[in-house]
């Protein structure tokens, strides 16, 4: 395994959530932190300051007040180190939780930038219909190995019956109309 630039040691730690600074218009509704450590990372030296690493690691998100949260799953990812010295990212990150549903992100880093950006890209189960999801990350801890990253963001809380707010709209003097092939999906509602 070749040994990693000092600059990406610490970088390698923010990549993880796979989630320039976030959009100051993003009102974070969920937020939480994520738990890697590397499996594999690996560094080709191009020459003259141009570092490529492909780095895949595994990921455990916490969050106290999301979907969120106790999801494990692996994320990859490249980090390029550009002839200046900065270094930007992108990657995937894909999770399961304890109910099997899965999720999934892309996320990346400009150059230089000390937050990332994530978004959802899909999903099974209570994570389907959420690819309006999106927020940002930052590296709080980083030793090479394992990391801790925080993040946050927008959570869609009513992306998973987006035929529900189409129904709202179309609903007269602001009822809710609702079709029985819809209320079978609504907890504690009978068709």
């Amino acid at each position: 395994m070749t040994q990693v630039p000092r600059g990406l040691l610490g970088f390698s730690a923010i990549l993880f959530f796979g989630i320039a600074g976030a959009p100051s218009a993003w009102a974070d509704n969920c937020t939480g932190y994520d738990a890697s450590t590397n499996l594999s990372l690996e560094t080709l030296d191009l020459g003259h300051g141009l570092k490529q690493t492909s780095v895949r690691s595994t990921s455990i998100l916490i969050s106290e007040n999301s979907i969120f949260n106790m999801l494990a799953g692996e994320c990859a990812g490249t980090i390029l180190q550009t002839e200046d010295g900065k270094t930007q990212a992108a990657g995937y990150c894909s999770r399961r939780d304890k109910d099997g549903d899965t999720e999934s992100i892309s996320w990346h880093q400009d150059p230089g930038a000390e937050k990332g950006e994530w978004k959802a890209t899909g999903g099974t189960g209570k994570f389907a219909g959420k690819e309006d999801n999106k927020g940002w990350y930052q590296a709080v801890f980083g030793d090479g190995k394992h990391s801790i990253t925080r993040w946050g963001g927008v959570e869609d809380k009513h992306a998973a019956f987006p035929y529900l707010a189409e129904a709202a709209a179309r609903a007269p003097n602001g009822t809710r109309a609702v079709s029985q092939g819809q209320a079978r999906h609504l907890p504690n509602v009978r068709s």
